[in-house]
């Protein structure tokens, strides 16, 4: 039997609302509206905005029809993309289409609308066909459900489930002869789909896949790790990338090193202590390998068969730099130490953040006091940025460069770019 998924948009595929709050809030100031409380912003998820601008903002018809040419100004710009796909929805379509499924979109989002949200997030390589309002054109969620199917399949003969997150999904469904799976986590109620007659309730995405395609082993996942000298930002490039993942509905696990899991981390306070100056090299060079040998079996390869984005604080890259650099016991001799905790569980890209050593030693000393590492010298920080350089020398295509020296939001879009690109080529 050939198996279809149709899916709702909003709600469903992608939490809307922050991108349909701020053009209500706009189109508000622009017309000398009070701002609209959080209550009031709830209530414009699902209706019409005309209706929703005279119902609960008290405007008469010609200004809600004003109002809402003044939201478009500014979703079809820049709203539309204030937008989140839910996590676990990549997962769902990549294992719906190692399943075999046909996947299709039916919503009452206009239709070039939908297909720029879908596109801009990479869902459009899983979805055969999308559905939705064309220009004066708007058919009801029944016609959109049928248009969506793959031409000559029918519920008769073939497995076809709408998964929606409001009664009109599934009375939708009901109306166009097929089954359909109500959704826990978007806008709707578990109440309000039950009482419309879902065939299916999922409380989550998890609950989704696990209904449709029952035992399937998840899509691999990805593992990324970001770099640079002590104070070449990594913690803000990092808080930013973390939202950036998450938009784009990626399963994010967030770790570091040293550390990441209980054993890993009492080995950083060792490592780490400053009254531990007398720790010998090769020791301090092994301890480091003994942590991250934990920490990818219980944490990182766990994540990657889990299907998530493995976001990593510092690898063995750090460990080449800093011991085989810093220390100067050599690029090899510290990869041969990291053979075999590593194993040949490597990044799938490594963010390396460009910044001289002087330049970086100088604004980590402004920010909090030294670790053990840190106060070893600036000759110490020059020989591992040297070692970063070899490194990325040998292996270009791994390492994603970028210039650190700029303001926070420039760096951080150039490495959310180029992220976002290169996990959307794994998938």
């Amino acid at each position: 039997m050939r198996k279809c998924a149709i899916f709702d948009l909003d709600g469903t595929l992608t939490r809307s609302e922050e991108g349909i709050w701020n053009c209500v809030r706009y189109a508000a100031e622009k017309l000398g509206f009070p701002e609209p409380d959080a209550d009031t912003l709830r209530k414009f998820i699902g209706p019409p905005l005309t209706y929703s601008f005279r119902e609960y903002m008290g405007m008469d018809a010609a200004m809600a029809e004003k109002a809402t040419e003044t939201y478009r100004e500014r979703y079809n710009v820049v709203g539309l993309f204030e937008n989140r796909v839910f996590p676990g929805v990549r997962r769902l379509m990549r294992t719906l289409r190692q399943e075999g499924w046909y996947i299709g979109i039916a919503t009452g989002k206009p239709q070039r609308t939908s297909e720029r949200v879908v596109a801009h997030f990479g869902l459009d390589k899983f979805v055969e066909k999308i559905c939705g309002p064309d220009g004066d054109h708007r058919p009801d969620k029944i016609d959109l459900i049928k248009n969506a199917l793959p031409e000559g399949w029918d519920a008769e003969n073939d497995d076809i489930w709408m998964i929606g997150d409001r009664k009109f999904d599934v009375e939708g469904a009901i109306g166009a002869g097929v089954k359909s799976i109500g959704v826990g986590y978007g806008y709707g109620s578990e109440e309000e789909l039950r009482t419309a007659g879902c065939t299916q309730y999922c409380e989550t995405v998890a609950d989704v896949i696990d209904f449709l395609c029952p035992g399937a082993k998840a899509p691999e996942g990805a593992f990324l790790s970001i770099e640079g000298l002590d104070g070449s930002g990594k913690g803000t490039q990092i808080r930013l990338l973390t939202d950036v993942i998450d938009r784009f509905g990626f399963e994010l696990v967030q770790s570091r090193e040293p550390g990441g899991c209980p054993i890993s981390e009492k080995l950083r306070d060792i490592i780490l202590d400053k009254n531990n100056a007398e720790m010998d090299d090769v020791t301090e060079a092994i301890l480091y390998a003994a942590s991250r040998a934990q920490h990818v079996r219980e944490v990182i390869r766990p994540a990657i068969a889990a299907g998530k984005v493995m976001l990593c604080d510092r690898f063995v890259d750090s460990s080449v730099a800093y011991q085989g650099g810093g220390r100067q016991l050599g690029v090899q001799k510290v990869l041969d130490i990291n053979a075999p905790a590593v194993d040949g569980t490597m990044p799938m890209a490594t963010i390396y953040l460009d910044v001289d050593h002087v330049t970086s030693m100088k604004r980590r000393a402004a920010a909090t006091e030294l670790d053990r590492l840190e106060l070893a010298g600036d000759s110490f920080h020059a020989r591992t940025e040297a070692g970063y350089r070899e490194l990325i020398r040998r292996d270009p295509e791994r390492f994603i460069v970028v210039d650190a020296t700029r303001t926070p939001e420039e760096i951080g879009k150039e490495v959310a770019e180029k992220v976002i690109a290169r996990l959307m080529e794994a998938e």
